[in-house]
């Protein structure tokens, strides 16, 4: 595919547009091809997502359209907004990515849209690009798109057989946030295509392998007769019947929610994450500190900038309650609705409990080695391994990966403490505090770096 100048202009709109989405973690390397070697990485429109086994994958992200019949008052593409617009066709798409794909930038697809004429046309279209994907070029890359709420529960089911990972955002924590900035949506219609993927992904998993369920009847297709001759929605009908090996989102469902936009707390975000990965199987909870591009007069304006360090510790505190076998009544409580920002919310959580303190490494079960400060899963393993073939002493512990500066002031190894202990809530929190947390480059005061575009790397004459 010969990457036009309109082709150029549309991607560094709407790869600009995608970067608020921090559903993947964002890229900004940049690698030249080099003799003797093979393949290129570029920046624009690019994020990283890690597999189940550790591997990092480059993915194109970007928007579908940035158009939006929307008017989310918090959000830089709504309706009301003056911004450049663009759209990619679902033809364009898939070429895009396949020639992305061939000179080795990327390795998967990263896809989410705005709203354009309305859910259904929106999510037909997405459809009609990861078809053309999967089908006409034989695409088999990683490739996470966002199911569009409202949309035909027919195109989600669709979809959801060809990629590998869907995702809905929750937008904003509590239903009275939602119905506050943005009207138009309602939390009922993001919460309903959730709940059809958890249920879909479980009845493929009782399937065992057997084919998908036969889709039934037709969602209304607006789609222009060009690419209506192309392939139709019947085509894509009889692929999927056919298609014998197929996994409905086989890697799971994930969600947003914007962080600082409303005045919910941390009490109530916390929760509301716990209820999702529950009641929804969600596979992560992503939280997104509100950037004010709009300046709408309901927003706050927040003269420090975005609330990273909060974001930073709601990130925490998930991690303790999807590894940890923490629970969010342990981690936050309402009377303290907020994380402590000085220290993560583990070594808060043991602070506040210091009764079930020193704990003896060489005895102590999983879930007691888990609420140590400074053990981790890894370590936690190594550590019940290693004391069956003989006893251990703190060097072994730090060779687990156990990070001895925190937990040396909660733990003993074979009856001896590291440094002469007093579990005392003010001496262990001096201690603490002096560690110097490495806190997020905004929060530490470091440079900070940004999304690059694709044209500042490669000329336009470079990529034909």
């Amino acid at each position: 595919m010969e990457l036009t100048t309109d082709i150029f202009k549309k991607l560094e709109i709407l790869s600009d547009a995608a970067k608020y989405d921090v559903a993947c973690t964002s890229s900004g390397s940049s690698r030249r091809g080099m003799k003797g070697t093979m393949g290129n990485t570029v920046s624009a429109g690019l994020c990283h997502c890690f597999a189940a086994d550790g591997r990092c994958i480059s993915l194109l992200k970007i928007l579908q359209t940035n158009e939006c019949v929307y008017d989310c008052k918090y959000c830089q593409n709504r309706i009301s907004n003056d911004v450049p617009r663009a759209y990619f066709t679902p033809e364009e798409i898939a070429k895009l990515t396949i020639s992305f794909y061939r000179r080795n930038y990327i390795e998967g697809l990263f896809l989410s849209s705005g709203i354009r004429k309305n859910p259904d046309f929106t999510m037909e279209q997405i459809f009609q690009a990861i078809y053309l994907l999967r089908y006409r070029y034989k695409f088999h890359g990683y490739i996470h798109v966002k199911a569009i709420p409202g949309a035909d529960p027919l195109l989600i089911e669709k979809t959801g057989w060809l990629v590998d990972r869907m995702s809905i955002n929750l937008e904003l924590p509590t239903a009275s946030g939602l119905e506050l900035l943005a009207p138009q949506k309602t939390r009922k219609k993001i919460l309903t295509p959730m709940r059809q993927i958890q249920m879909g992904r479980r009845e493929n998993r009782l399937m065992l392998g057997s084919r998908p369920l036969e889709l039934q009847g037709q969602a209304d297709s607006s789609l222009t007769d060009e690419i209506n001759e192309k392939f139709s929605l019947q085509e894509s009908h009889n692929n999927l019947a056919k298609n014998e090996t197929a996994a409905f989102v086989p890697a799971g469902q994930s969600t947003q929610m914007i962080v600082g936009a409303s005045e919910e707390s941390d009490y109530e975000i916390v929760h509301v994450a716990e209820a999702l990965y529950k009641q929804f199987d969600l596979k992560r909870v992503f939280y997104s500190a509100f950037v004010n591009t709009t300046h709408d007069p309901i927003l706050p304006e927040g003269k420090e900038g975005p609330p990273l360090l909060r974001e930073h510790r709601l990130y925490q505190a998930d991690f303790l309650m999807r590894f940890y076998q923490f629970k969010a009544e342990e981690i936050i409580t309402a009377e303290n609705p907020f994380l402590n920002v000085q220290i993560d919310p583990k070594c808060n959580w043991a602070l506040n409990h210091l009764e079930f303190f020193p704990i003896e490494v060489q005895t102590a079960n999983y879930h007691t080695l888990l609420r140590i400060p400074g053990v981790g899963v890894k370590s936690a393993k190594r550590i019940l391994a290693a004391r069956r073939l003989g006893s251990l002493d703190f060097q072994a512990l730090k060779k687990f990966g156990v990070v001895l500066k925190r937990a040396m002031y909660f733990i003993t190894c074979g009856g001896k403490s590291m440094i002469p202990l007093k579990i005392n809530e003010s001496f262990i929190l001096t201690n603490l505090l002096g560690l110097r947390e490495r806190l997020p480059a905004s929060v530490a005061g470091e440079p900070a770096y940004e999304q690059l575009s694709l044209l500042d790397l490669y000329p336009q004459s470079e990529c034909k």
